[in-house]
């Protein structure tokens, strides 16, 4: 494993591929030259029991060398005020896209119960979704500029959630295809892109500017 070179780093897979631990000794790695100093971005927000532990637990998994910054919602921000603490390392895009989508209040037909569980079928409103596609799209294109303007060495980590079935309700739809589409931009300006597949990483970097696979283009472009 070896990105000395690279500044922007997007590391997927799916649920337990092993994404944050490889994104951690990446990150490591990164700080090596810069006194290991390693801000981390912590976008989840712990709103049960069960969140709470796992963010405890990713925690104290964590250097004691190593800064923490929660924040939800206002990633580029960050990116700009911490500018000359280190390597960033996000974890995860994934919590971030879904804060954005739901920034301007709750979506569906109805009104959540009281649970916080809001499993409508009915079709979003369509204001809402435009609304919400806009505030993702400003806040991938936000952080975009900001890792521009400072320079910025970051790992960004995301989840790969289009692999398997057409989710059932409107909203699911919403957050597969907008994470979807985040994952692309962010991909296409990374010097690097890594996806997880059981523990193991995959340069697909690497494997896109493979002869086989531009072969491949050309061929179907024709």
């Amino acid at each position: 494993m070896s990105a000395s070179h690279d500044r922007f780093i997007l590391v997927t897979g799916g649920a337990r591929s092993g994404k944050s631990t490889f994104a951690e000794r990446l990150a490591a790695q990164l700080a090596e030259p810069r006194g290991g100093r390693v801000t981390y971005l912590a976008t989840s927000e712990t709103n049960d029991v069960e969140m709470a532990a796992r963010v405890a637990a990713h925690r104290a998994a964590r250097p004691t060398a190593w800064t923490t910054v929660e924040c939800p919602r206002e990633v580029p921000a960050v990116v700009r005020e911490h500018a000359g603490d280190g390597v960033f390392l996000l974890d995860c895009v994934t919590f971030w896209v879904t804060n954005l989508l739901f920034a301007g209040g709750a979506f569906g037909g109805s009104t959540p119960p009281a649970e916080g569980f809001n499993y409508d079928k009915d079709l979003l409103p369509a204001d809402e979704e435009r609304a919400a596609a806009a505030r993702v799209s400003a806040g991938i294109s936000d952080l975009l500029a900001a890792l521009t303007e400072t320079g910025a060495t970051m790992i960004a980590v995301s989840n790969e959630v289009g692999l398997g079935v057409v989710p059932e309700y409107p909203l699911a739809r919403l957050y597969r295809d907008q994470l979807g589409w985040a994952n692309q931009r962010l991909a296409a300006t990374a010097d690097r892109v890594y996806f997880l597949v059981a523990g193991f990483p995959l340069d697909v970097t690497a494997l896109a500017a493979s002869p086989l696979t531009q072969s491949s283009v050309k061929e179907s472009d024709q």
